[in-house]
């Protein structure tokens, strides 16, 4: 486990420590639950596919639908 340091404010100290001591757990482990709940609201750290994380997208161009496996349209790439 990797190891942080922070500084905080007393009064942001004081609400840790609280609810440490009403949970009967560290003021660590208060801490990495918080920053989990709010990096897993984070869309940016959303999980899932390409496809599913992209369906809003996914078919709203317009082009032929073979273009990654028809050779004809790979005739003049890279020139």
């Amino acid at each position: 486990m990797k190891s942080l340091t922070l500084r905080l404010d007393e009064a942001l100290y004081l609400k840790i420590s609280s609810l440490a001591e009403r949970q009967r757990t560290t003021r660590s482990e208060v801490v990495r639950r918080a920053l989990n709940i709010c990096l897993d609201k984070d869309d940016r750290f959303a999980k899932g596919s390409v496809l599913e994380l992209a369906h809003d997208l996914a078919g709203s161009l317009a082009g032929p639908s073979d273009l990654s496996s028809n050779k004809a349209y790979l005739k003049d790439f890279g020139r």
